[in-house]
This record gives structure tokens, C-alpha cells and sequence, in this order.
């Protein structure tokens, strides 16, 4: 190996290429999930576990609130000390889902950033505690050609 040749390093450096890719793929449904966002209705959303305690799990957006928190009254019950008891609310608005974090001490990050609200597209990733959850709105909802 030369002192020109590259490959004698054994750190990696990855950049948001990769983080991109790698969103992506986790961001991927699996034929039931699909199925399942498929079956919709309008103005219901669906958020998946990605990543946290409960991968996998499903909680179906048909409300016009819905509270995520680690309280066992929560409509999305997070059971994790990294969740607050009150963490996120979730308000739908005809077919539009908005998150907005409630005062929470480890925050609520949209899409990799920390925010205090936001709106939900298909495919972002809602981070709340160690859960990191991917939503899909109801195909009957997206703009045509999406």
C-alpha cells in the first residue's frame, strides 16, 4: 500500500448522501404496511415505528388531535423515559397533519431537525424519544402525480 492509496484508512466518513439513502430505505414499507396505507381513508394518516422500542407498530391518524406522550392516556402511549408525558400533538385539519411539540424536554425532530411544529408530508420522519416513526397520509390525499 502506498502513501497516495486511499484504502489504508479505516474510518469512514459519511455524508448526507449516504444518510439520504439510508432514510430512504428505512422509509420503504413492507407489502402489509403497504396494504395498509393503501385501505386509508381521506383525511387519515398512518404512522409506522421505524426505529425505538416498538419497531413496527402502527398508529392510525383519524382524529383531529392526537396527543404522543409517555402518559398511559395518551393516544399514542411511547413507553420510554425519553418520551414526556405530553410530548407531541398531531392535529389534522381536512387532510393536512400538523405536529407541534408541547413543551417537551428532549424536543420533537421533523425530518432530522429539532422543531417546535411543523407539517407532516408523506414519507417524514417524526422523531420523538428514541422513536423514530415514518408517516404516510392517505393515497386518496396526495397531489396527483405523487
Amino acid at each position: 500500500m502506498s502513501d497516495n492509496d486511499d484504502t489504508r484508512h479505516s474510518t469512514e466518513h459519511l455524508g448526507d448522501d449516504f444518510a439520504a439513502r439510508l432514510a430512504a430505505l428505512e422509509a420503504n414499507a413492507s407489502a402489509d404496511e403497504s396494504a395498509a396505507i393503501a385501505a386509508l381513508p381521506s383525511g387519515s394518516a398512518l404512522l409506522i415505528v421505524r426505529r425505538g422500542p416498538t419497531v413496527g407498530a402502527r398508529f392510525l391518524l383519524d382524529t383531529n388531535s392526537t396527543i404522543a406522550g409517555r402518559h398511559p392516556d395518551a393516544d399514542i402511549f411511547l413507553d420510554d423515559v425519553t418520551v414526556s408525558r405530553r410530548h407531541a400533538e398531531i392535529v389534522r385539519d381536512g387532510s393536512v397533519f400538523t405536529v407541534t411539540d408541547l413543551d417537551s424536554l428532549n424536543g420533537t425532530y421533523l425530518d432530522g431537525d429539532r422543531t417546535a411544529g411543523g407539517v407532516l408530508k408523506d414519507g417524514s420522519e417524526l422523531q420523538i424519544g428514541k422513536y423514530r416513526m415514518t408517516f404516510y397520509p392517505s393515497r386518496h390525499d396526495l397531489p396527483a402525480g405523487a
